[in-house]
C-alpha cells in the first residue's frame, strides 16, 4: 500500500457488512491499537433523519466560538475524507494512507479469529479514532452509521447522547415497528451519559425513556423540556423561537431551509445549552446565533443554480420526503415544479413518490452507478404522477428537463444521497 488510492481500494474492498452484528471487532481493532476512543471528548447522535444537519449546526457553533470540532459522518457526499474532518476541513490524503497502512496489518490479524473480516465502516470508524486522538480537538461529534445499538461508533463513551428522529428506513436491519426502531437507537446511551432527544412519536419516546432511566441518564425531551417555535420561512431560511431547558427564549435564524432544519437546530442548541451549563464549553449567545446562521450541510435542500432554480436534496425515505415536501411548500408556493428522481430499489420509493404526487407538475425517473439502484423503467412503471418520463442517463435526462425550464420554474433532484452525491458534480462553482 504506497499511494491514497490503494489505500481507498483497500478500504472499499472490505465487507459492507458483517458476517455477526456486534462491537467485537472494533473493539478487538481499537484494543489492538492503544484504545484511542478513550482519549477523545465527543457526542454521539443518532436517528433516522437529521444526522448530518445536526453535526453540522453543532460543528458551526462551536468552530464560531472559537473551538477545534471533529465530525465523523456518513455517507459522504463529495470526497471520502469528508467523513473524518476536522472544523470541516477533511483528513488529508497521505494521513489517510499512513493510518491505513497503521490498521492494514491489525485487520489482516483479525480476519484469521473466529470474528472475522471487519467491514468497511468498522475500519473507517477506527481511523477516525486514532486520527482524532492524535490530532486532540477539543470536541468530536459521532455521527452512527445505521442504528445504534451494534453501530461500529458505539464503542465511544460519550459526555453526551442526542437521537435526532426516528422514523422508517433500514428496517430490514433495525426491525419493522417505531419500538423496535427506537431500541435499535436508544442503544447509544450509556451509564450515566445525559440524553436530549427530538424524537416525537409516544412509542418511540418511550422506549427511549425507559433505557435512559435503565441507564441511570438524564433525558430531556423536545415538547417536555425544550421547545421550538417556528415563526415564519423566507428567502434566506427559517426563524425559530427556541425555549431553552431552563425556560429562557431565543430568537434565532437557519438559512438552511425547512421546518424540518428547525428541529435539527433547537436539538443543536439543547445540546449547545447542556454542555454550555455544565461548564465544559463556553459560549456566548452572539456566537451561537451567527454558528446557526453560517451552518451549511450540502445536499440539504441547496440551491445549486437560479433563475430557474435547480434543488438538490438528500431526502431517500418516506420521512425526509415528506420534510422536502413540505419545504417545497413553504417556500415555492404557486411555482412549477419538475422532478428528477432516482432511488435504491431496497427502499420505499412507491410511497416516497405518492408523498410527492400533488406537488408535481411533470416527473422524470433515472438511475445511476450504485449495484442498488432502482432501474429508471422500474421507477416510472410504479410512478403515480400523470405526466412523467424515464431516461437511464442522467445527465441527458438533466438537459432534457433544463430545456423546458422557465426563470420562475423549479427542478427538484431527489431520491437518494449516492445519487445527489454523483449529480452534484455536474454543477459548476460548487465548494
Amino acid at each position: 500500500m504506497n499511494t491514497y488510492n490503494d489505500a481507498l481500494t483497500w478500504i472499499h474492498g472490505l465487507l459492507k457488512f458483517g458476517i455477526k452484528p456486534g462491537l467485537k471487532r472494533v473493539e478487538w481493532l481499537l484494543q489492538r491499537t492503544g484504545n484511542p476512543e478513550e482519549k477523545i471528548k465527543c457526542v454521539h447522535i443518532a436517528g433516522t433523519n437529521g444526522k448530518g444537519s445536526t453535526v453540522e449546526y453543532l460543528r458551526s457553533i462551536f468552530n464560531e466560538a472559537g473551538y477545534n470540532v471533529g465530525t465523523f459522518t456518513s455517507p459522504y457526499l463529495i470526497t471520502f475524507n469528508e467523513r473524518v474532518s476536522i472544523n470541516k476541513v477533511p483528513i488529508k490524503n497521505q494521513e489517510l494512507l499512513e493510518y491505513a497502512k497503521l490498521v492494514k496489518p491489525f485487520v489482516e490479524e483479525l480476519s484469521e479469529t473466529s470474528l472475522g473480516s471487519p467491514t468497511e465502516f468498522e475500519v473507517i470508524t477506527v481511523i477516525s479514532m486514532l486520527y482524532f486522538a492524535d490530532k486532540q480537538p477539543d470536541i468530536v461529534i459521532y455521527e452512527t452509521g445505521l442504528g445504534g445499538l451494534y453501530d461500529s461508533t458505539n464503542v465511544i463513551t460519550p459526555i453526551l447522547s442526542l437521537i435526532s428522529n426516528i422514523g422508517y428506513d433500514h428496517m430490514g436491519i433495525l426491525g419493522d415497528t417505531m419500538e423496535e426502531i427506537a431500541f435499535q437507537k436508544a442503544g447509544i446511551i450509556k451509564k450515566g451519559v445525559p440524553v436530549i432527544t427530538s424524537v416525537e412519536q409516544i412509542e418511540a419516546l418511550k422506549v427511549i425513556e425507559k433505557k435512559a432511566d435503565t441507564m441511570n441518564s438524564e433525558s430531556f425531551f423536545l415538547g417536555r423540556d425544550f421547545s421550538i417555535h417556528h415563526m415564519k420561512s423566507s428567502d434566506w431560511g427559517e426563524e425559530f423561537v427556541y425555549t431553552g431547558l431552563e425556560k429562557s427564549n431565543f430568537s434565532a435564524e437557519i438559512s438552511m431551509k425547512g421546518i424540518h432544519q428547525v428541529k435539527n437546530a433547537g436539538l443543536a442548541l439543547a445540546a449547545v445549552e447542556y454542555l454550555t451549563e455544565k461548564g465544559y464549553y463556553r459560549i456566548d449567545a452572539g456566537k451561537i446565533k451567527t454558528g446557526l446562521f453560517r451552518a451549511n450541510w450540502a445536499g440539504r435542500f441547496e440551491k445549486v443554480s437560479s433563475s430557474p432554480d435547480i434543488i438538490i436534496d438528500g431526502a431517500h425515505n418516506h420521512q425526509g420526503i415528506q420534510a422536502l415536501r413540505q419545504t417545497i411548500e413553504n417556500h415555492y408556493k404557486d411555482r412549477k415544479i419538475y422532478l428528477l428522481f432516482a432511488a435504491l430499489h431496497d427502499k420505499a420509493y412507491k410511497n416516497m413518490m405518492k408523498e410527492l404526487d400533488n406537488i408535481i407538475y411533470e416527473a422524470y425517473f433515472t438511475t445511476f452507478n450504485f449495484p442498488r439502484a432502482a432501474s429508471a423503467e422500474q421507477l416510472q412503471a410504479e410512478s403515480p404522477f400523470q405526466r412523467s418520463c424515464s431516461n437511464s442517463n442522467w445527465n441527458e435526462a438533466l438537459e432534457e428537463i433544463k430545456k423546458k425550464l422557465n426563470s420562475e420554474d423549479v427542478l427538484i433532484i431527489t431520491g437518494s444521497l449516492y445519487f445527489i452525491s454523483e449529480i452534484r458534480k455536474s454543477f459548476q462553482n460548487l465548494e
